[in-house]
């Protein structure tokens, strides 16, 4: 069967470009929050002057029309200017996240000069200490234009205003890499207008609305479904960067009382951090009534942490019924399928051994929620493994159609062959249609083979959560094949508290208890790792895969400290680098 969404909605612009054009008659803008509080607010009117000028300067830099653009800043002005500009240039802005482990600074720079390499990106824009330690991923990524400071943006003060084709490239992001490499997702004009136009119809959103964002800008759900979509229909767009919602998360929902915030996103771990963190003393006098969507996607969700942001909010004002499931990637340009505000916060409980052996949905005991119905314009189908539709009740690949997916993975096109066919995107995601509603049940290579049956790994990650002494949402279950073993056995490596005070024996003995009570299955290997030891997205999702082969091959090691001397030493590498990309004639 398929799920329809209603008909997608008329083009309110030619391109986001003309949008911009119109938002900056508008009297609102975007307010930046600082870690302190503070504010600077920019109207939309001086966020297209400022890109105008930003506009030219790459221009004079060498930019051509079509050219790639990397962009590696924070959540600041200078990531307007570079990424309005790069699209008032003609070319396409590709955004990539600065780096936020610095403990992590060798693996960051080795994937992110692969990624200015595999977007063909000819310019890379960045700023302050970002640009000071990304050398040696420019010379990696060999940019024919080099990395600049995004204060050239504003040396010339002459303006350029070109206006794209829709049918153009309008942006290339990375998935999120939770199974394999980030793969560069690239989106047209035309699929950009036509997903800020469905979230404006699915949201009714106009300008008395107020966006609420600390997601980051690199990514779909911060930049399309966060400034893009403010700048779209048009109205104010509140932004506090990421690295401070994580250091004080109270930061987040001070900002939605403060600017009588009224819609907001973000993922589960989000929602259940905000709950367990935020201190009572930070919501004196707050209150968070006028908060009417408050979007849960990005990861699984999960119904418990939605509860219990419920729970811990509603003496704020906070309505429960504007919590909303929703589900989507970035080959689809952000949204797929989003419940109705007001819709119980409990999932469908289900047996999630039937499941993963006989591929039905009957009664059990593990919850599940579900993600709702297409939004306007797109189509939702599960198939089997014959690419046979599937009728309600059974588990599937679950496929999307619809005007805002991806033109292709760039410079990939067996890949663009395998995820694009005959108009229908194969997610990779498993799930169900039930009642009418999609499930989504984990990706399709992250399955674990247990006992002959396939079982998604959050059964055995989920029951980890409330265990005292482990971090929550910092474990994965995966298949290996141990030595000297027959067939896949289950493994599950997890990360202990930073707070400590548990024996790593004691932890393991508690992590075995846990899972096989949940699920009857008892892991062949659990591992007590320490805090950060696992890799994770630019989103923040744990990458399954990449921690099986770090582990397999004995390397899988919490980041190593950083102190002041680590960071010269690190930032004088990055130095020497420019000084030989210059030599070779692609730096700046």
């Amino acid at each position: 069967m398929i799920l329809r969404g209603p008909p997608q909605p008329p083009p309110r612009h030619a391109t986001l470009v003309r949008a911009l054009a119109e938002a900056a008659r508008h009297p609102s803008g975007v307010t930046f929050v600082d870690l302190q509080e503070r504010e600077v607010f920019e109207p939309w009117a001086e966020v297209r002057a400022r890109a105008l000028r930003a506009a030219a300067n790459l221009v004079h830099l060498g930019v051509r029309e079509g050219d790639r653009v990397a962009v590696v800043l924070r959540t600041e002005p200078a990531f307007l200017d570079a990424f309005f500009g790069a699209w008032l240039a003609g070319a396409v802005p590709v955004p990539l996240y600065p780096p936020v482990r610095l403990g992590r600074m060798e693996e960051y720079l080795a994937a992110t000069g692969r990624m200015i390499a595999v977007s063909g990106a000819r310019l890379v824009v960045s700023a302050g200490g970002t640009r000071r330690l990304l050398g040696e991923a420019v010379e990696r990524g060999g940019p024919d234009l080099g990395c600049v400071d995004a204060d050239a943006l504003r040396e010339l003060p002459a303006r350029i205003a070109r206006d794209p084709a829709p049918d153009a490239l309008g942006l290339v992001q990375f998935s999120s890499g939770s199974t394999v490499d980030p793969k560069p997702v690239a989106l047209t004009h035309a699929a950009l207008g036509a997903m800020s136009d469905a979230l404006v119809a699915l949201t009714a959103a106009d300008a008395r609305d107020v966006l609420v964002s600390w997601l980051p800008l690199y990514h779909d759900m911060g930049l399309i479904g966060g400034l893009l979509a403010a700048m779209s229909y048009p109205g104010p767009l509140v932004l506090v960067p990421p690295e401070h919602f994580l250091a004080r998360p109270a930061l987040w929902l001070r900002a939605i009382a403060r600017h009588r915030g009224t819609i907001s996103a973000a993922p589960s771990f989000a929602y259940a951090y905000a709950a367990a963190r935020v201190r009572a003393r930070e919501l004196e006098r707050v209150s968070l009534a006028t908060w009417r969507l408050a979007l849960d996607g990005a990861e699984p969700v999960s119904a418990t942490a939605l509860r219990s942001f419920a729970t811990r909010f509603e003496e704020h004002g906070l309505d429960p019924g504007a919590l909303v499931p929703v589900y989507g990637l970035a080959e689809a340009a952000l949204a797929v399928t989003s419940r109705r505000p007001g819709a119980p916060l409990a999932g469908r409980r289900l047996d999630p051994v039937v499941l993963a052996r006989d591929g039905e949905v009957v009664p059990g005991p593990r919850e599940v929620m579900a993600v709702g119905t297409p939004v306007p314009g797109v189509e939702v189908e599960v198939r089997g493994a014959g690419g046979e539709g599937l009728g309600e009740g059974r588990l599937g690949r679950i496929f999307v159609r619809g005007p805002a997916l991806m033109r292709e993975y760039l410079g990939d096109p067996e890949g663009t062959a395998r995820a694009l066919r005959d108009g229908w995107l194969d997610t990779g995601d498993l799930g169900f249609v039930a009642d009418g509603e999609l499930y989504v049940h984990g990706r399709a290579k992250d399955v674990v083979s247990v006992r002959g049956a396939n079982r998604a790994p959050e059964e055995f990650e989920a029951p980890l959560a409330t265990v005292p002494g482990l971090r929550p949402g910092c474990a994965v279950a995966l298949g290996f094949v141990p030595e000297g073993g027959e067939g896949e056995a289950l493994l599950v490596l997890a990360e202990r508290a930073r707070e400590g005070g548990v024996d790593d024996g004691d932890l393991e003995t508690r992590a075995r208890r846990a899972i096989l009570e949940a699920t009857g299955v008892a892991p062949h290997t659990v591992r007590i790792l320490a805090p950060g030891t696992l890799p994770r997205t630019s989103s923040g999702k744990l990458r399954r895969q990449e921690a099986l082969r770090l582990y397999t091959a004995g390397r899988l090691a919490p980041p190593r400290g950083m102190n002041p001397l680590r960071l010269a030493v690190k930032a004088a590498r990055s130095q020497l680098a420019y000084a030989r990309s210059r030599r070779r004639g692609d730096g700046r």
